[in-house]
This record gives C-alpha cells, sequence and structure tokens, in this order.
C-alpha cells in the first residue's frame, strides 16, 4: 500500500513544496517537506525506507551536491531529481551519480508516479538483499576459520588441490571441510552452499591471493603425476 511510503520533498519554492504534497497525498503516500538540501540532510532519518524528490537548483547546497553527500554518508535512498527549464544537462549528470529519473516543472503525474514505483521497487529488492546477506552471514558464522577458509577458496572457483596447497593441508583435508561446511548449512548440493557464501560477500579471488601470497615468492603448486 501506498499509505506505508514514505517520499521526502526536498525543494525551495514553497508552491512547488505544496503542490507535491497534494498530489503525493492524494495518492496514498506520506511526505516530509524540506525547504533546502542541508535541512534534508540534518533532519531527515536515513534509516527508514523512502524516495527522495531532489530539486537541482537550490541555495546553499544544489541537488547535486546534496546528491554527492547522501552518498558520503550512506543514504541507501532512491533520487528523483526535479529539474527547471533548460536544467537537463545537470539532470543527465545526477543520473550518472545514480540518480533513477528525472522530472521537469511542471510535472507530470502519471509520470512522478511512475517514477515513484521505479523508485519503491529499487528499495524492496535492496532490504530483500540485505536480509539474504544477513542471514548468510549468519550462516557462515556457523562455521570453524578453517572451514571458512576452505569455503572462500571454493567460493574463488579454486579446486580442492589449489585450495590445500595454498592453506598448507592436504586435498583429502578439503574434501572433509567442505563435508562439513554442507552440513552445517543443511544443503545437499554444493551450489546451494556457494550461494549462501556469495550472498554473505565471499569469493573475492583478489583478497584470497593476498592472503596466502598466491602469485608471489611461493614455489609452484605440485602436479599430478
Amino acid at each position: 500500500m501506498a499509505d506505508s511510503k514514505l517520499v521526502h520533498v526536498v525543494d525551495d519554492e514553497d508552491s512547488i513544496r505544496r503542490s507535491l504534497d497534494f498530489l503525493l497525498r492524494a495518492a496514498g503516500f506520506r511526505t516530509e517537506r524540506w525547504e533546502d538540501g542541508v535541512s534534508f540532510l540534518k533532519g531527515a532519518d536515513r534509516t527508514q525506507p523512502a524516495c527522495v524528490l531532489l530539486d537541482v537548483r537550490m541555495p546553499e547546497m544544489d541537488g547535486l551536491q546534496v546528491q554527492a553527500e547522501m552518498a558520503s554518508r550512506g543514504y541507501n535512498l532512491p533520487v528523483i531529481v526535479l529539474t527547471g527549464h533548460g536544467d537537463i544537462s545537470t539532470a543527465v549528470r545526477a543520473m550518472q551519480g545514480g540518480a533513477i529519473d528525472f522530472l521537469e516543472k511542471p510535472f507530470n503525474r502519471e509520470r512522478l508516479l511512475e517514477a515513484l514505483e521505479v523508485g519503491f521497487a529499487q528499495l524492496e529488492d535492496r532490504e530483500a538483499a540485505r536480509k539474504r546477506a544477513d542471514w548468510a552471514k549468519t550462516e557462515v558464522a556457523k562455521l570453524t576459520d578453517r572451514e571458512k577458509e576452505v569455503l572462500e577458496g571454493l567460493a574463488c572457483g579454486y579446486p580442492n588441490k589449489t585450495i590445500a596447497y595454498d592453506l598448507g593441508i592436504s586435498s583429502r583435508t578439503v574434501e572433509v571441510y567442505r563435508a562439513n561446511v554442507m552440513s552445517k548449512f543443511e544443503v545437499s548440493n554444493f551450489a546451494d552452499a556457494l550461494r549462501v557464501a556469495f550472498a554473505a560477500g565471499m569469493g573475492s579471488e583478489k583478497q584470497w591471493r593476498e592472503t596466502y601470497n598466491v602469485g608471489g615468492a611461493k614455489p609452484a603448486p605440485p602436479q599430478s603425476s
């Protein structure tokens, strides 16, 4: 339901703020109005899911500056840029900076609602991904340090022999740890175990190379006979 969805209206023109407030509330949204970017950054609750209608031309901080500051402060809120005549090039820069759409004044009601629909769908996707990542990290926390290391190597796509060599253990031991991981994750298919690993953010080859000095002075792994 739209009535559970919050939209921040950030514009220095009172008439625009009131117009958008009326339109959005009529469509079932909740709104918070801000007269400039500074007050928005100071007062908005960044932890509450919401979309932001952000004017390009404002005093003290323009829309692009506000957008950049949002990114630096970790505001994970979809931005829809509001532009006046002649601001299209600025709107394009805002899109390049991560805004999901731009709207020219005066606004087309249907276009505005469509943009918000995209924004809130994006928020829902992010929330679902965050919940899955949290769950996956909880699953990985069940593992011992060595089991995590083996899973990390497997998530990087390395074969058992490579992981064994880098960790200084046998291939058979790698297989044992792999079986332990599957048991603790309660999966019968190792592909499902890898999905947990990826959701938890594992699988960085760069980190593996740095941790185990792969490509450094260490000799090459022995060839199988």
